[in-house]
């Protein structure tokens, strides 16, 4: 049975300055990041329904997190090592080949090859495969799009990636997107219609009533799409 009182979180100054470095690193987990959140919030003091509502979690996950830090303290943090083969390759390791494969390019071709990247990176040619097929990249196929530059890219990319091979339960899942400049048109003269064996006829120049901007999201559990209007094309709109 659970305890019907929250675990007290005393922090000692190196507990702290760890949980801290662990929630706002750019290369720390998510699960890792939001687990030193609930931690730090803990410390704060407040029961585990208070927490949960600022956080934005379920109590349950608060509940996990508070009592597995009373227990085992910054270890208790951490992820256990999963049965099987332990892993040769770290999250650094295959950031820094995503990010070699999408920010450069070798001096002697137009794009990488598993064989190149390998050599460069000084790693396996199969690991280099397993790492491009899992983020989706293909460095000798060219389309007309364009690469993100945001610094958060493979932290983000690995959350996408994580939740769809290892879904949480309850999890929410938005697919969110925009569509700008929609423009409400007017042409200057009445538009002709078209007769027989002959196109309409419109004139070239238009009045321009309003731009609007949409922006919405998909669930994809209930295929329920919620979707708002703006008149302006800013973060804080999105």
């Amino acid at each position: 049975m659970p305890s019907p009182h929250p675990q007290m979180i005393v922090l000692s100054d190196d507990e702290r300055a760890q949980l801290e470095s662990w929630a706002r690193r750019r290369t720390s987990a998510a699960g890792l990041a939001l687990r030193s959140r609930i931690v730090l919030a803990a410390a704060e003091g407040g029961s585990n329904v208070a927490l949960a509502e600022r956080l934005g979690v379920a109590r349950s996950t608060v509940r996990i997190w508070r009592n597995r830090f009373a227990e085992r303290r910054l270890d208790g943090l951490v992820d256990e090592p999963r049965p099987g083969r332990p892993r040769t390759v770290s999250d650094a390791d295959v950031e820094r080949l995503i990010t070699e494969t999408l920010e450069t390019a070798p001096k002697d071709a137009t794009h990488w090859s598993t064989r190149s990247m390998a050599a460069h990176l000084w790693m396996s040619q199969s690991t280099v495969s397993r790492v491009w097929r899992a983020f989706g990249l293909a460095p000798h196929k060219v389309d007309t799009w364009k690469l993100s530059k945001d610094p958060l890219f493979v932290d983000k990319v690995r959350d996408v990636v994580g939740l769809y091979l290892n879904p949480p339960e309850r999890a929410l899942v938005l697919c969110v997107d925009e569509k700008t400049q929609i423009q409400a048109l007017d042409r200057t003269q009445p538009v002709f219609p078209m007769p027989p064996g002959s196109p309409a006829r419109a004139s070239h120049d238009y009045v321009r009533n309003g731009t609007s901007s949409l922006y919405a999201a998909l669930d994809i559990a209930t295929g329920k799409v919620i979707g708002s209007l703006h008149n302006r094309h800013r973060a804080v709109e999105f």
